[in-house]
C-alpha cells in the first residue's frame, strides 16, 4: 500500500498547471451526459451473409454485411437526431473537458441554468420521439418493402417509447470524506490522484481552446484572402465572423487562465474583429486586407503554440482513464 501511495504522490507533484487546476477544482463541478439511442443497423445473420457473399463469389466468412432498419433520412427521424446534436453542442459549449469518458466540467454558477436547459431539451426530445413514433408504422412498412427477404419483424419493437432518451448527473470526482477516517493514507493518495486529473483537465482545456481558435482563424483567413475563379474575393457567410465572436465569449467565460500566450493571441484577434461585421469586411477592401493580415499573424502564433502542446501524452492518459488504468 505504501508503494502505491508514494507512486501517486510522485505523479501529482506540483506543476505549472497546478494553480489553474485548483481554480477549476474550486469553481467547477463534474457533469455527465448520456444518451439512450435506438440502433438503426443490424448485422446480417450467418445465412444471409453467406448468400450475400455468393453474389461476389466470396466466402461468407470473408464478408461482413449489415442492413439499415429504418430510413434515418426521414424528416421525423432527422428531427430527433438534430435534437441530440444540439444537446451535445450545448453541453460542450458550457463546459470544459475532463479526463474521464462522458464527463465534463461545468461552472458552479452555471449549474442551475445547465440543469434547466437539459430538462427543456429532454422535453423537446420526448416530443420529437412521440412524433416519430406516430410515423413509425409507416417507416416499418417502408423497411419491409425496401429490405425484401432481409426484413425481420423481430428487429422492430412495438413502440419507440423509451428507446431515445438523455440523462445527466453530477458525479463526484473527489475521494469520499469517510475514507479519511478509514484509511488516511489511501485518502491522501486519492486526493493526489484527483489533483493530477484536474491538472490534466487544464491541459485538455488549453489544447481544445487553441485548436478551436486555430480552426476559426484559419477559416476566416481563407475566406478573406481567397479568390474565386474570376479573381474576385471569395464570398463568406456571416457565420465565419459570428463563430469567432462566439468563441471570444466562451473563452472569457471558461478560460482557465493558465496560458498567457494563448490569452494574448485571443485578445489580439478580438481587437482585430471586435465591432466588425461580415458586411463591413465585404464592403471594405482595406479593412478586409488588414484583418486578414492580422489574423494571419495570429494563426502563425497558434501554429507555434500547438506545436508545443504534448497532445499525445494527454490523449494517451485520457484513454488510460477510459480503460481503468489511470
Amino acid at each position: 500500500m505504501t508503494t502505491m501511495i508514494d507512486d501517486v504522490r510522485t505523479q501529482a507533484r506540483p506543476s505549472a498547471a497546478a494553480p489553474a487546476a485548483e481554480r477549476l477544482r474550486a469553481t467547477m463541478a463534474a457533469a455527465r451526459v448520456s444518451f439512450t439511442w435506438m440502433g438503426t443497423r443490424k448485422a446480417l445473420s450467418a445465412d444471409q451473409n453467406a448468400r450475400a457473399a455468393e453474389a461476389f463469389g466470396a466466402e461468407g466468412r470473408s464478408l461482413s454485411a449489415g442492413k439499415k432498419l429504418l430510413d434515418t433520412g426521414h424528416e421525423a427521424f432527422r428531427a430527433v437526431t438534430a435534437i441530440r446534436g444540439r444537446i451535445d453542442a450545448y453541453w460542450k459549449g458550457v463546459s470544459l473537458p475532463f479526463p474521464e469518458p462522458g464527463v465534463r466540467l461545468v461552472r458552479h454558477a452555471d449549474l442551475e441554468d445547465f440543469a434547466a436547459a437539459m430538462a427543456a431539451s429532454r422535453a423537446e426530445l420526448d416530443a420529437a420521439v412521440a412524433a416519430l413514433d406516430r410515423r413509425y408504422a409507416g417507416l416499418v412498412a417502408a423497411a419491409r418493402l425496401r429490405l425484401g427477404t432481409l426484413f425481420d419483424a423481430a428487429d422492430y419493437p412495438a413502440s419507440l417509447a423509451g428507446l431515445f432518451a438523455v440523462e445527466w448527473s453530477f458525479p463526484s470526482v473527489e475521494p469520499p470524506e469517510y475514507l479519511a477516517g478509514l484509511c488516511p493514507g489511501l485518502y491522501e493518495a486519492e486526493r493526489a490522484r484527483a489533483s493530477a486529473r484536474f491538472e490534466e483537465a487544464v491541459q485538455l482545456a488549453e489544447r481544445a481552446f487553441a485548436e478551436e481558435f486555430a480552426r476559426l482563424v484559419e477559416h476566416l483567413c481563407e475566406r478573406l484572402e481567397g479568390r474565386d475563379g474570376s479573381g474576385q474575393p471569395k464570398v463568406f457567410r456571416d457565420s465565419a465572423v459570428e463563430g469567432l465572436s462566439a468563441f471570444f465569449g466562451r473563452f472569457r467565460a471558461l478560460n482557465v487562465s493558465s496560458d498567457a500566450q494563448l490569452e494574448e493571441l485571443v485578445a489580439r484577434a478580438q481587437r482585430l474583429v471586435g465591432g466588425v461585421s461580415a458586411q463591413d469586411l465585404r464592403d471594405g477592401d482595406g479593412l478586409r486586407r488588414r484583418v486578414a493580415e492580422g489574423l494571419g499573424r495570429v494563426g502563425q502564433g497558434l501554429d507555434g503554440l500547438l506545436a508545443d502542446r504534448p497532445r499525445r501524452r494527454i490523449v494517451r492518459s485520457t484513454a488510460s482513464s477510459a480503460t481503468g488504468e489511470a
